[in-house]
């Protein structure tokens, strides 16, 4: 757990997006508005974030419009950073 917080504080664009996830399931461009980040770098941070198991897709089969949501861990995350 220790090194996940480390690899989130590590970068500004994880922890926001961690953080903008905290309350509810967000599209990328969403996301994008929340937090001021361009959404190419939304797209790579929030596959950042899956890799780690923080975030998931929770409509993968749909090409546009697709939700994110944090997992358990990525909750857990959240409320220690």
């Amino acid at each position: 757990m220790k090194a996940t917080i480390e690899y989130i504080e590590k970068s500004k664009y994880r922890s926001k997006v961690l953080k903008t996830l905290a309350n509810n399931a967000k599209m990328p461009s969403e996301i994008s508005k929340d937090t001021g980040i361009v959404q190419n770098h939304i797209s790579n941070t929030l596959r950042q974030l899956k890799d780690h198991d923080l975030v998931e897709c929770i409509n993968p089969e749909v090409r546009k419009g697709r939700l994110y949501r944090l997992t358990e861990n990525g909750e857990e995350i959240v409320d220690k950073i």
